[in-house]
């Protein structure tokens, strides 16, 4: 490679440059000390530490040795899936929580659950790992105890010792589980956690799922130098129009007794629901200040959700409100109950996109809107907090651009929103307790990350938390991109991201970097599109790298997502088109040497582009690909797809098997065989049709990779074989 190439070595290295920041930052319930993680030295094996509100000072928690930290050769199945569905590739301390209502902290290590008082204090450890792992573990309200997964079972604790007691009964050796969040919920609900403590720390909800009557899709260890027990995996997945898990809610009082199972079917006749699960999917579980469980449950369809009040003495159910949807209802974590505002006991906050644009409502106990909070074409990301003593609510939005995020406040009685955040980028915020301060995260295009404690209402600089620009920056040449915007042929304006070639002539050689699937978007202003290092190191190679952000994205509204209802791969393609059209009109892009590389749903539409636009795009690299719709999950699928019995022309139509015959290009295939999420089944149908049709392509298998690269060597050398593959076809 020539002098100003990027080595392929930084290419493949996490943290990207300048990303290697703290992350899980959390207020103690005091407000006192900020929580987070990270490591120092830029890498990913990370600390916790604590920063002093009052004296501006920041220290690390002592662990009992330097082995008790998660490393990825040593963790069982089950830690390892957990890890995968929450993308976590940190090490060392990757998980701690506060207690709600105590200054007493969880830490999970490598040995067990230990806990300390306070940031002062030291780690003693309350349950051991010998027995098998420890799964989502978890302190009451008042830190006495601590909640845990074992064995199917949920089981509790005394932080001052004993022995841990099951608190449920009847999972174990059954292939049920009590107190884990399936799959679906883990990967496409954002929906972690199968229990929850109550407020005052009496009552433990939690989840039976079953999955016993999904058949087991086995994944081999092709790589393994073993055979037999330990060189397979079974799952139980749930295919698109198949059977999904049954999932029941109980409540058991943590000083033991009986589990009552709450009515969640989104019908009328009670009687003999609550015995089964039914088909639903269980969204959200929340206790409210009162004593009462609130459960959002949403139809298999999804286009519909219910908020239901449960009393767990009785179990009586009460439907506080229904969301429905012509297109499909999105979830999100826009909800918040009131404890102290006049008039309106039980009341709460709550999100919706009822408009066509997600905003903000206050209801009554009731659950009927009292009033909008915020309106307008613009979307509400989070909300961060409600002060109910100044009427202040504390909220997240695109208000001043769909590519930025700002925190806002807007008053409880009604008024228009106030912009907290100064600076153009994307401020992803932290607020405390009180709503007194908040910890800002920000970056943009040309602005590495940093944090700083900010107080509230106005927004002023308390102190600086982390500001350490990265030296890979300079030494590499890193450059920031252009952000971009264009028109598509039928009036709809798009967003985008333009990396210019550090050397060559215009018109250039261009590869498009696609993901293009929903609930994501990438054209931000933020540090993230800088460090897009494949983008970086093609750039150094004398590429225009274009990203766009098609329709069907998230954080535009509802109708920006709907169009690509009941027809994925279809409105997408269109759209990339539109934008390597408009790089040619501009006199960026050599027509007759442009490529696209994504991976997972971007792998898709990468394979769909050079199957659907074989004029356009000239070289593929589709990485972990979907390629047909009727293999992946049926939360993910149906919602957009529906199923294949309601939609078989949609499926056929979204396959690329069915356009492979069109295929001119080159294809270059990448898949983990261990992928338990898009499974390697998905690129081995691709590759018969494509043998079929007597079509070259290219097949890069990663034997001991799941859905991502983990290992370091793995990223590198799929970095070289994407380099290989576009320096020889474009």
């Amino acid at each position: 490679m020539g002098p100003g190439v990027i080595p392929v070595e930084e290419v493949a290295r996490v943290p990207a440059p300048g990303t290697a920041i703290p992350v899980s930052v959390a207020f103690s319930p005091d407000d006192a000390n900020v929580a987070f993680l990270h490591d120092s030295s830029g890498g990913l094996v990370r600390d916790l530490y604590f920063f002093d509100v009052a004296g501006g000072e920041c220290r690390a928690l002592t662990v009992p040795g330097p082995e008790q930290g998660l490393d990825e050769d040593h963790v069982s199945l089950e830690e390892a899936l957990l890890r995968e569905r929450r993308r976590e590739l940190g090490l060392g301390i990757t998980r701690y929580a506060w207690a709600s209502g105590a200054q007493r902290l969880l830490v999970p290590l490598q040995d067990g659950v230990y806990v300390q008082e306070g940031a002062d204090g030291d780690l003693r450890k309350v349950v051991g790992s010998e027995a098998g792992p420890v799964l989502d573990p978890s302190l009451s309200p008042d830190g006495a105890m601590v909640a845990f997964v074992r064995d199917a079972e949920v089981h509790v604790a005394s932080v001052e010792g004993g022995p841990a007691r099951r608190l449920t009964q009847g999972a174990q050796a059954t292939g049920r589980t009590h107190g884990l969040a399936e799959f679906v919920a883990q990967e496409e609900m954002d929906r972690s956690s199968g229990y929850w403590w109550s407020r005052d720390g009496s009552w433990l909800a939690f989840t039976e799922v079953d999955e016993t009557h999904i058949p087991a899709y086995r994944i081999v260890h092709q790589g393994s130098d073993s055979v037999g027990e330990g060189a397979y995996e079974d799952h139980r997945y749930p295919f698109a129009g198949a059977a999904n898990a049954s999932v029941r809610l109980g409540v058991v009082p943590v000083s033991g007794g009986e589990t009552r199972w709450l009515h969640l079917d989104l019908d009328l006749d009670v009687g003999a629901a609550a015995a089964a699960g039914g088909d639903f999917y269980l969204a959200r579980v929340q206790w409210m200040p009162d004593g009462t469980l609130v459960a959002q449950v949403e139809d298999r369809a999804q286009a519909r959700l219910d908020l239901f009040r449960f009393d767990p003495e009785t179990g009586a159910r009460r439907e506080l409100l229904t969301e429905t949807s012509d297109v499909w209802v999105n979830l999100h974590h826009l909800f918040h109950p009131l404890e102290r505002t006049e008039g309106l006991a039980g009341g709460f906050v709550w999100g919706s996109e009822r408009t066509g644009f997600r905003h903000l409502y206050l209801c009554d106990g009731n659950g009927e809107v009292v009033r909008p909070l915020t309106s307008g074409r613009w979307v509400v990301d989070a909300l961060h907090g409600v002060d109910e003593e100044a009427g202040l609510v504390w909220f997240s939005a695109t208000l001043d651009s769909p590519t930025q995020c700002h925190l806002y406040s807007v008053p409880l009685a009604g008024g228009e929103p106030r912009r907290v955040t100064a600076g153009a980028g994307m401020h992803r915020v932290v607020v405390d307790h009180r709503c007194r301060q908040f910890v800002d995260v920000h970056s943009a295009v040309g602005r590495q990350p940093t944090l700083t404690l900010r107080s509230l209402p106005g927004g002023e600089v308390i102190h600086m938390i982390h500001d350490r620009p990265d030296e890979r920056v300079e030494r590499l040449g890193l450059v920031g991109p252009e952000l971009v915007s264009l028109t598509t042929g039928d009036g709809v304006e798009l967003h985008g991201v333009l990396h210019r070639p550090t050397s060559g002539t215009a018109p250039h050689p261009t590869i498009v970097s696609v993901y293009g699937g929903p609930h994501v978007q990438r054209a931000t202003d933020t540090w993230g599109v800088t460090a897009d290092m494949r983008a970086q190191y093609l750039r150094s190679l004398g590429y225009a790298v274009f990203l766009l952000d098609n329709r069907g994205g998230a954080r535009r509204g509802l109708e920006f997502e709907a169009a690509i209802r009941h027809d994925l791969g279809n409105v997408e393609v269109r759209d990339q088109v539109d934008g390597v059209r408009w790089l040619v009109e501009q006199g960026i892009a050599d027509p007759e040497r442009v490529g696209i590389y994504g991976w997972s749903y971007g792998g898709y539409l990468a394979a769909m582009c050079l199957a659907r636009a074989p004029g356009v795009f000239k070289a593929a690299v589709a990485g972990a690909p979907v390629t047909h719709w009727d293999g992946y999950d049926t939360h993910y699928t149906e919602r957009y797809m529906g199923t294949p019995a309601s939609n078989p022309e949609g499926y056929e139509r979204s396959s690329v098997m069915s356009h492979v015959e069109s295929m001119t290009g080159e294809l270059l295939l990448v898949h983990g065989l261990l992928d338990e999420n898009v499974h390697f089944r998905h690129t081995a149908r691709l590759v018969s049709a494509l043998v079929g049709a007597r079509k070259r392509f290219d097949l890069l298998m990663l034997p001991e990779e799941r859905h991502l690269p983990r290992k370091a060597e793995d990223r590198v050398y799929v970095e070289e074989r994407v380099r290989d593959f576009f320096m020889a076809h474009l």
